[in-house]
């Protein structure tokens, strides 16, 4: 079946109003380059678009209305919004639930050391990269610091022109004969990702370098390291030991940019999954008065698994659905279950653009194209369909007709050939209520790359679809 391309069938209303939408899109990704930068960015749209805390509504009396806006923040690294809908929470919710972690560098707990005349910060990559990519490229340095007194202070070091970047050495060319030999997964291993903040030593009272080597004591051999904690104090209030009650993530320097002399595309770090994020809440703000009560989940920890308490997988978002029934003047365990398993759901996650370069590598019938709209996936997983969520074809059909009925441009697609490997998402983890779930998103090139690229009209063709989704459903 062919594929129209979107660009083709917008007119100049409709590529203005994709061009206001993708810049928008563009300034979220530069700015939320962490799970804990999206929540604060989401949690400030929502309530310029009138939702209100959960926790808020709970203290009074009144019971939720329809058209009632309220969020919930989990531990500052996600979020559940819901627009109260004119129907009964018993006949299911629509849902729009995407990640908001991406691939990165986490900093260990105890990672500042010196070697070499180099200070470094040691590092334990997170989610599913190529290392090699991660070299010798501007990164930046984002995340919180929390102390023992529970005062917490923002690190954000690398974004602005005036900031300094950090770096990851390589070899250089000239040296680099055995390590060429090696298979790519082992050119630069884990332990070898560290980067390098520092190169100058502390200066003495008097403003000069230390020098004599045979009355060096064990501090002054790492004066490289006590100039980096000297900065760190001055400028953080930060002591060697609050690196302990730290989370600190090291992500690629710089902002998403407009890609190609069309300006046809966007290049930028994590648009795994912010590219399905940002278009999900978008279009829960926009939803006027849906018949169905509409949620927007953005979740932590997708890329290692979904676990711990701010992934998919714990209780955060069975609860606080209960929490919005009881509101609703429904606190039935049994109007609970109903609810979850009557609800449909789109897992809003991105799927694998076709690369002509690697072209072996895909099923040209059964793949994503940068262009040709929103992505269905019927299934996922790996190989044999291993611990994939797979639609049935009624919910397929009826979606087919939701998004016919407002002229929305989608294609199907799967994540690669057969037994070259797949990917999972969150779209399982919901399923088990018994509501209908699937994955449906934006195609990527580059993923899980430091930078990776999208199409903008497939970006406002998901907002456009995730919007009739919501109304319709």
């Amino acid at each position: 079946m062919k594929q129209k391309n979107v660009w083709q069938k917008y007119d100049s209303k409709k590529l203005k109003a994709l061009e206001a939408f993708c810049e928008d899109y563009r300034k979220f990704i530069s700015e939320c380059k962490t799970e804990r930068e999206c929540t604060d960015y989401v949690v400030a749209d929502l309530e310029n678009a009138g939702f209100v805390p959960l926790s808020e509504r709970m203290k009074g009396n009144d019971l939720l209305r329809p058209g009632e806006k309220v969020y919930a923040v989990n531990r500052n690294k996600g979020i559940l919004a819901f627009r109260i809908g004119k129907k009964p929470l018993e006949e299911g919710i629509n849902i729009l639930g995407a990640h908001i972690d991406s691939p990165r560098l986490d900093v260990k707990q105890n990672p500042l050391y010196e070697d070499g005349g180099f200070a470094y910060l040691d590092t334990h990559y997170y989610g599913g990269i190529k290392k090699y990519q991660w070299v010798t490229i501007p990164l930046a340095i984002h995340g919180v610091v929390v102390k023992k007194d529970l005062t917490t202070t923002i690190i954000d070091l690398g974004e602005d022109e005036n900031d300094p970047v950090f770096f990851i050495s390589d070899l250089l060319i000239h040296l680099s004969a055995e390590q060429l030999e090696k298979k790519a997964s082992k050119v630069i291993e884990g332990e070898a990702l560290d980067i390098i903040i520092g190169n100058k030593p502390i200066l003495s009272d008097k403003n000069e370098k230390i020098s004599n080597a045979k009355e060096e004591t064990k501090e002054e051999k790492e004066a490289v390291k006590k100039s980096v904690l000297a900065i760190l104090k001055e400028y953080y209030d930060m002591e060697e030991e609050d690196f302990l009650s730290a989370e600190l993530e090291i992500v690629p320097a710089g902002k998403a940019r407009d890609c190609g002399l069309d300006r046809s595309m966007i290049m930028g770090y994590g648009q795994d999954d912010r590219v399905c994020a940002y278009p999900s809440y978008r279009a829960l703000i926009d939803a006027k008065d849906p018949e169905r009560t509409a949620c927007c989940i953005l979740v932590d920890k997708e890329e290692i698994g979904s676990v711990g308490a701010s992934g998919m997988q714990s209780l955060f978002f069975e609860n606080t659905v209960a929490e919005i029934m009881a509101l609703t003047g429904n606190n039935s365990e049994l109007a609970l279950r109903r609810c979850l398993a009557n609800s449909n759901m789109l897992s809003s996650d991105v799927s694998s653009a076709f690369d002509p370069t690697y072209a072996s590598s895909f099923d040209k019938k059964n793949v994503a194209y940068l262009g040709n709209g929103m992505v269905l996936c019927k299934f996922t997983g790996a190989r044999g369909k291993s611990g994939s969520n797979d639609a049935d074809a009624e919910y397929l059909g009826k979606l087919r007709s939701v998004f016919d009925q407002d002229n929305i441009s989608f294609q199907l697609a799967e994540l690669g050939k057969v037994d070259l490997g797949g990917g999972g998402t969150i779209a399982y983890i919901l399923a088990k209520y018994g509501m209908n779930v699937i994955d449906c998103g934006v195609a990527v090139l580059n993923m899980h790359a430091p930078f990776e690229v999208t199409s903008k009209a497939d970006i406002y063709e998901t907002y456009r679809g995730y919007l009739s989704f919501v109304k319709s459903m």
